[in-house]
């Protein structure tokens, strides 16, 4: 189609580039004029494409369309006007103009908030869903017939900014570009819009958005969040206008602070080391994080009290260089004002958020060791205390304030332990948005405790957490954790690329050569059987390639996961490389499975949540390994050495309680040795303490049987691991070969090795734990492992 594309705005902007892409000509397109001598990124794009651009100030004067404008968009032939954003009234006389007429995007379910600010008007009225509808412009206020709408969950703490950048915007693109097909292909229906449930708001501004206080908690979060950042909820303290951001509903005791009166509220507030705590009308309460006061200057709300108190620093020769290419960077962005002074106001210069992106990315250009936030803009406005505010991260000043964690001690296995519980995001120990904790047991008194401290220690927390017995969580769980992290870190320097010999006929030579490079953020949601071993597996490698992480133990077992985030802290690793997100994996796993930032997915755990791991993925396609459920089965012919086949039958069933992925659910004797193998089974059974324990399956099969017994062996859906015990090398290698499975144990079993690849096939899962890094991603992986202590030879393989 002919379009005209009709606004502004980044989105604006983006929707004109897809539209490009899909093949539709944008024969012109209409947006305001430059501000302070800044084109509008939309007539940015298309002015780079060469495509007609029109910078109308208005399209009507005193109530008429204005003549010469009207003729001017007549001139480019449109077929169907698109209206992504658009600020400015267009006459009916252009709405109606094209073929196909108009389409306008509106950022909620019509007919719900109709006008503008409707995404603000979405949260302050606490609906619990939000969305948008693209629907065909008439002469009404957004009344037009519907052409498609989509809607998203509201989450409780969820911003304006939260709503567009996760599902508003992204999905907003796809749909318009969706709707134009739909009109191209004469399928694009015109549903009318109902007249029940219709509202319509008016713009909120600056001036009627104060503060009520006689109303609950509920309310007060809703106005505050519908109101962030734009055009910010206000009430009076100390006698000046000072704006809140960032709040969240606080379920908790009421925690310690100092009071801060608030004009109008019947309560003080509190002034906590998390932000400002407020109350509603029901005694409930907001946490909000920041404060902005009327000059524009934001600080944490933790600090509002102590916002005076930091000195003014003197700069070496070095940071006022570094300042002077700073105040360049200001001017180039902020073209409209002369000369760049101390007190130089960012945002009230004319900058803008992309202005903020833009200006941080050239300081990131000239000093890469200055990292900085879009935050920290927002909370120094002035040029000056920017400049401070850079020197003192330069300096690395920020970093020196000491780990600050809340312990719960508890005295067991003749020490003290002494466990964090909170979460750990951004190498801070902080609490949960909403403060809700949740108590974790321990199994063997049903006690509750929460944990920390190295070897004996995490051994001991791993007991009294997921019910371990202390000696193999000491060995197995703790001790192969620490090699998992010797082993990967040997990696981190021989992680390369390859040089790829390439056809040297044609005339111009080149040089062809790849890369690795890290994925970016990776989730990682771990199980309660093994919970720091699972930990090390999946987090090691993903450090030594140079991703950072976000993990999820399980609920029940969090506490070694806490304690190794406080060890990750005080060994120097950078802040926000490593978080730990305590939780329910139907709130936390789901939110992070579907996270747009999030760029890998590794999972251990039930293959039913590994499937709803695999549809949240979908949604940006992220890359997924999945460890899921296994059902082994175990062979014993009658030529093994039957007690040392009785011996690790029972531990490949009774391993670790049998709280074990490859644990043998199956397993089938040869005829000839059945009988005399369960004897030997249930007298070795008899010295097991466990009151309550995991059921070995035996089953028997005809002696000489071998495919037969293949047959049943691999009638399940699952292929974790497996294992077979003969002394005939021959007959060891011919069911390895058959099995389907991820791991063969030959004469052994549960005898991982951090070196060797661990996953499985089918429902199991894919992708692998361990082994080399960066191992080929498109060979399936089998692990055959021979013992040494039998008669066979030694072999491994991949």
């Amino acid at each position: 189609l002919k379009l005209a594309l009709i606004g502004q705005s980044i989105f604006g902007q983006e929707v004109y580039n897809k539209l490009r892409k899909e093949g539709h000509k944008v024969v012109g397109v209409f947006t305001v004029p430059d501000k302070n001598g800044q084109a509008d990124p939309l007539a940015l794009a298309a002015e780079k494409d060469g495509t007609p651009v029109f910078k109308f100030p208005r399209w009507r004067a005193k109530g008429k369309p204005i003549q010469e404008v009207v003729a001017a968009y007549k001139s480019v032939g449109a077929e169907l006007n698109v209206l992504p954003f658009c600020t400015q009234f267009i006459p009916m006389d252009v709405i109606d103009c094209p073929k196909h007429g108009s389409i306008i995007y509106h950022p909620s379910i019509l007919p719900r908030h109709r006008g503008a600010s409707a995404i603000n008007w979405t949260l302050i009225q606490g609906d619990k869903k939000a969305g948008f509808t693209i629907f065909w412009a008439d002469d009404g206020l957004d009344t037009g017939p519907i052409l498609l709408q989509r809607e998203c969950d509201v989450g409780q703490n969820d911003t304006v900014d939260d709503l567009y950048n996760r599902f508003l915007f992204p999905e907003g693109i796809k749909a318009m570009v969706e709707a134009v097909h739909l009109i191209a292909d004469g399928k694009a229906p015109r549903i009318p819009q109902p007249k029940e449930g219709a509202t319509y708001e008016g713009i909120q501004k600056k001036e009627n958005a104060e503060i009520s206080w006689n109303q609950p908690a509920a309310a007060l979060h809703n106005w505050i969040r519908g109101h962030d950042k734009v055009p910010g909820a206000w009430a009076t303290i100390d006698g000046q206008v000072v704006t809140f951001y960032g709040s969240s509903l606080l379920d908790a005791s009421v925690p310690a602070g100092q009071e801060l009166a608030i004009k109008g509220a019947s309560r003080p507030g509190l002034v906590t080391k998390n932000g400002l705590v407020v109350f509603g009308n029901d005694g409930k309460m907001v946490l909000v994080r920041n404060l902005q006061f009327e000059d524009g200057k934001m600080i944490p709300a933790s600090k509002y009290f102590s916002v005076d108190e930091t000195t003014t620093l003197e700069l070496t020769e070095e940071e006022k260089k570094m300042a002077e290419d700073i105040r360049a960077i200001w001017k180039g962005i902020l073209s409209n004002v002369a000369v760049i002074e101390d007190s130089t106001d960012f945002f009230k210069s004319g900058a803008s958020s992309m202005h903020v992106v833009r200006m941080l990315e050239e300081i990131k250009q000239k000093y890469s060791g200055l990292q900085l936030q879009n935050e920290d803009v927002y909370m120094a406005t002035k040029f000056a205390d920017f400049i401070q505010m850079a020197v003192r991260k330069f300096r690395g000043e920020d970093k020196e304030e000491e780990l600050v964690i809340d312990y719960i001690s508890k005295n067991v296995n003749n020490m003290t332990v002494n466990m964090p519980y909170q979460c750990f995001i951004n190498g801070h120990f902080i609490n949960a948005d909403d403060g809700k904790t949740y108590d974790t047991i321990n199994p063997a008194d049903g006690s509750v405790n929460l944990m920390e401290e190295h070897q004996e220690e995490l051994a001991t927390i791993e007991s009294i957490d997921s019910g371990a017995v202390y000696t193999l969580a000491l060995k197995t769980h703790v001790g192969m954790s620490v090699q998992t992290f010797r082993y990967f870190a040997g990696w981190c320097d021989k992680i390369q690329g390859a040089t790829i010999p390439i056809n040297q006929a044609r005339p111009n030579h080149n040089l062809t050569f790849t890369k690795k490079e890290p994925i970016g953020v990776c989730a990682i949601v771990i199980p309660w059987n093994y919970p720091l071993m699972m930990l090390a597996w999946k987090s090691a490698a993903c450090l030594a390639a140079g991703n950072t992480l976000v993990l999820k133990p399980a609920q029940v077992t969090p506490l070694t996961s806490l304690k190794f985030a406080e060890l990750s802290a005080k060994a120097g690793f950078p802040k926000g490389v490593i978080n730990i997100l305590p939780g329910s994996g139907g709130l936390v796993g789901q939110h992070l499975s579907e996270h747009p930032d999030v760029r890998k997915v590794g999972f251990t755990g039930s293959t039913p949540t590994g499937k709803q791991i695999m549809k949240s993925a979908a949604t940006n396609l992220k890359k997924v390994s999945l460890e899921l459920g296994g059902k082994s089965p175990l062979i014993i012919f009658n030529d093994c050495e039957l007690d040392r086949a009785v011996k690790m039958g029972m531990g490949a069933v009774y391993f670790n309680k049998g709280e074990n992925c490859i644990a043998a659910g199956r397993l089938f004797v040869e005829e000839s040795i059945h009988d005399e193998f369960v004897r030997k089974v249930v007298r070795y059974s008899r010295t097991k303490e466990e009151s309550f324990g995991p059921v070995m399956v035996i089953s028997k099969f005809k002696n000489g049987d071998v495919d037969g017994v293949l047959r049943r062996a691999n009638t399940t859906e699952y292929g974790l691991a497996s294992g077979v015990f003969t002394k005939d090398i021959s007959k060891a290698l011919y069911i390895s070969e058959k099995l389907e499975a991820g791991t063969v144990f030959i004469n052994t079993y549960n005898k991982t090795d951090v070196a060797a690849p661990f996953g499985g096939f089918k429902q199991s899962g894919f992708g692998k734990d361990l082994g080399k890094l960066f191992s080929p991603s498109l060979i399936s992986h089998l692990t055959v492992q021979i013992n040494e202590e039998t008669t066979l030879p030694v072999v491994q393989c991949v």
